[in-house]
């Protein structure tokens, strides 16, 4: 019987140790994983201006992160991370082939933001047809000069992988202001499926009829998305109809609401599941998160409120264009309103 226990004794003593190694493994990458993120900002915060002067002068002492807008005083919110997705067109994995131009376009993006300090997640869906002005890059990183063109451009330019992706969220941090991007994920659309699959498949309400070969994708219908309609929902649009940017760009984001509360579902019932995606895709994906930050991102989201009304998209008007392609332009009073609410706390100056 003592040696009985004293076997008991020593795997429970093992078993301790383990425990405790794998938590402060977590914690220490939970950690790291945040100073990473914050590190890699692409600025310091955005570049709004005051709406008028009369913040400067009536506050006792002006913060440089301070505006004044609407009859408040705000500042920006720096417990706050973010995190871009692109969805590349390309229906393959990321290949040393694909370079430039033909690395494909970001027909996808939205920008993900985790508010620590209300511990609630906000998604904003942004118009691929986008007009801003793009830096031209060649494959070795040399600034060509610029060009003003639709947001899924900026990925055309550089090597098809890291200069690209980084080219496009500068690109995007330049239209909302310069809001620090924290990290990105550039996914080519051939991993959809993988994605949708892997936790198990995504409900939604069909909103326009799209041709597929289950005939599933019926307008009005509430289908469970599987494979190849999952990514043929996200992916399609007829570029010969006037306004099939933004009606897919609607999908997506029901898809994006869709797909992200099955994840967290999934994932709180089998944490290691973070990992099990992560490495499945990492073929068809650049970017610059690491395992610690999948961990602070992954472990943060999870406990954090995300509704419908979290979907954020920027106002404005779309003007058809002969080509491919029309373009968007964003409402600058709405898009300003936009970042003062995602972005910024207002400050209580004593006044």
């Amino acid at each position: 019987m003592k040696l009985i226990y004293r076997v008991l004794t020593c795997v429970v003593a093992v078993l301790a140790v383990l425990v405790v190694g794998v938590t402060a493994t977590y914690v220490g990458l939970r950690q790291s994983g945040r100073v990473r993120l914050t590190n890699n900002a692409t600025s310091q915060s955005p570049t709004l201006e005051s709406d008028s002067e009369e913040g400067d002068s009536s506050a006792a002492q002006w913060e440089d992160d301070w505006i004044w807008y609407d009859g408040q005083v705000y500042e920006y919110n720096d417990s706050i991370l973010t995190f871009l997705f692109m969805g590349i067109d390309v229906g393959d994995e990321v290949s040393e082939e694909q370079t430039g131009l033909s690395s494909g376009q970001a027909d996808a993006l939205f920008l993900l933001v985790l508010d620590q300090d209300a511990n609630a997640i906000h998604v904003v869906a942004i118009d691929r047809n986008t007009m801003t002005e793009i830096t031209r890059i060649d494959e070795d990183g040399t600034v060509l000069g610029t060009v003003t063109a639709q947001l899924a451009v900026a990925h055309g330019y550089g090597d098809g992988k890291e200069l690209s992706a980084e080219n496009t969220v500068s690109a995007v941090s330049n239209v909302l202001y310069d809001v620090p991007i924290h990290g990105y994920c550039a996914i080519n659309m051939a991993a959809i499926s993988e994605l949708n699959d892997a936790v198990g498949g995504v409900d939604v309400t069909v909103l326009e009829s799209l041709p597929s070969t289950s005939g599933l994708l019926v307008e009005g219908q509430t289908v469970h998305l599987e494979g190849e309609d999952a990514y043929l929902y996200v992916k399609y649009r007829d570029y010969l109809v006037e306004g099939s940017a933004q009606r897919r760009l609607q999908r997506q984001k029901q898809y994006l609401l869709a797909y992200i509360n099955q994840a967290r579902t999934a994932v709180s019932q089998d944490f290691s599941l973070v990992s099990t995606l992560f490495n499945s895709i990492t073929a068809y994906m650049t970017t610059d998160v690491s395992l610690d930050e999948v961990v602070y991102l992954a472990s943060t989201a999870l406990s954090y409120s995300f509704a419908e009304d979290d979907m954020l998209t920027i106002a404005g008007e779309t003007v058809a264009t002969e080509g491919y392609s029309d373009e968007f332009y964003p409402d600058e009073d709405a898009l300003k309103a936009l970042i003062i609410d995602v972005f910024y706390t207002p400050v209580d100056t004593g006044e």
